[in-house]
């Protein structure tokens, strides 16, 4: 079985992941905390793109 790992911080996943979208694409992330850092970690990514 292949072991799935947190998209933020890579800690194990259990049946409590939580799937986040992030570029298009879907995530999944080991908590709220994680999820909340990848959210703002987009929105940065963003606003520097649309600073160009």
């Amino acid at each position: 079985m292949t072991q799935r790992t947190c998209a933020a911080c890579d800690c194990e996943l259990d049946q409590q992941s939580i799937k986040v979208k992030l570029g298009g694409k879907t995530v999944e992330v080991c908590c709220e905390e994680c999820a909340a850092a990848l959210g703002e970690a987009e929105a940065a990514k963003a606003s520097a793109e649309a600073e160009k």
